[in-house]
């Protein structure tokens, strides 16, 4: 298990399943364009591709490998909706606003497999999500979202009761679901390797293993690299959990926290539809969450063991397994042929944090673990802005974030203290 590879892709099911392109060339030298992007992930590329496609040159550097962070390596649920639940945005901005961020995220998912199918990306799209709890509170608190969401937000959530679920899934923990038809489940790395090309298709050009070292601010900022520098007129920050030394009040306002999956030996296509019939992506409610899908050749991902501190968590293998078995006991000859993880980044109040650092520094960060969807829809949003159509964006930059407490020194022990509170609660029901 690799979070920290240097040069190539770190060891998982996602690169092992893809053929993989050879590196692009780093940066080299001085040069010019009219946007400058930081980090070749969902938000930095689709911001380029939709800049691209309106005219824009557009110059990419990206410090490792095309999708080499958080978006090649997440779980793969790409879900309608925020790191937070609507009540904290209301809470927040109001609730004329809090409609607005939710409609924008339902534009984001059907922007997100548009995406997909005009750029014939090859990424094993699945439709279906299903929010699973484990206590009664769990199954009390999102009965009521199901209505919430019906009457605040016409949104349509279906409550299956625990005989309708078993039909799907194969697993007695759980007292129920929310199902959502309109979310779904892709193959991370295989979407950005995608988008990436059709960037390129656009006229974008993106450099590989090219770490921004400063950002030099100005009416024309610079990105400037070791051996390089692009000069722009507007500049895209989205390195996300990666994003080290560059813009330290953004960094202050955000977390990188690790996340690890699994991915079974093959099962065989009988055994894996056994466990989940319908291959929708699920998800239980805990805060330190269990989460798995099947894949295309028949394995079970299972994700999860969220560690809120700076090292990989001892024993990963076998604490995966567990937990995996606890879900789905009749597995208990299987084991997890690989294991990954990496980091993703959260805010305090687990709200997308996108917005200016000036009028020509544009950054979206703060996804917290909800970021398939949304990191599109972050890269359009971003990229309307610089285009002048910045009403949305607008909107985003009025959710209010506060820094994590401690400074550099103290904030990750005090984080962790306070997510042991949460495991606890989860624990006792």
């Amino acid at each position: 298990m690799s979070v920290d590879a240097p040069s190539d892709y770190p060891p998982s099911w996602y690169a092992a399943s893809q053929p993989l392109p050879p590196p692009r060339a780093a940066l080299q030298g001085t040069a010019r364009a009219d946007v400058a992007v930081l980090g070749a992930g969902y938000t930095g590329l689709t911001a380029a591709l939709a800049l691209a496609e309106q005219g824009y040159r557009v110059t990419v550097l990206e410090a490792e490998r095309v999708g080499w962070g958080a978006s090649g390596r997440n779980g793969g649920q790409a879900i309608v909706g925020y790191g937070c639940e609507q009540d904290t945005l209301e809470r927040l901005v109001g609730d004329a606003d809090a409609r607005l961020l939710f409609d924008f995220s339902r534009d984001g998912m059907q922007m997100l497999k548009q995406r997909i199918a005009r750029h014939g990306i090859d990424c094993d799209w699945r439709d279906g999500h299903a929010s699973v709890p484990i206590h009664p509170r769990q199954e009390r608190a999102l009965r009521a979202d199901i209505e919430r969401m019906a009457q605040r937000y016409d949104y349509p959530l279906e409550w299956w009761d625990r005989a309708r679920l078993r039909q799907e899934l194969a697993s007695e923990r759980y007292l129920g679901a929310m199902y959502d038809a309109a979310s779904g489940h892709l193959h991370p790395l295989a979407y950005v390797l995608g988008l990436a090309r059709a960037a390129e298709a656009a006229g974008v050009t993106v450099h590989e293993h090219s770490p921004v070292l400063r950002l030099e601010r100005g009416p024309r900022p610079v990105l400037a690299t070791a051996q390089g520098r692009v000069e722009a007129e507007f500049v895209v920050l989205a390195g996300n959990a990666w994003l080290q030394g560059i813009a330290p009040e953004l960094e202050t306002r955000m977390m990188p926290v690790g996340t690890y999956i699994g991915a079974t030996e093959p099962l065989g296509e009988a055994r894996a539809r056994s466990l989940i019939r319908n291959d929708m992506a699920v998800a239980d409610v805990n805060w330190a969450l269990d989460y798995f899908r099947l894949s295309r050749d028949h394995r079970l991902l299972f994700g999860g063991q969220a560690n809120y501190s700076a090292l990989p968590p001892p024993g990963l293998r076998a604490s995966m397994t567990r937990r995996m078995r606890r879900v789905f006991p009749q597995l208990a000859d299987v084991s997890l042929e690989y294991v990954w993880g990496g980091y993703i980044d959260i805010t305090r109040n687990r709200a997308p944090h996108w917005g200016r650092l000036t009028p020509n520094v544009y950054f979206a960060q703060g996804f917290s673990g909800h970021g398939v969807a949304s990191t599109g829809l972050a890269g359009e949003v971003i990229a309307a802005a610089i285009a002048g159509q910045a009403g949305r964006l607008d909107v985003f930059e009025r959710i209010p974030h506060g820094i994590f407490p401690g400074g550099k020194a103290l904030r990750m022990p005090l984080l962790v203290a306070a997510m042991s509170w949460y495991k606890l609660r989860d624990l006792l029901g």
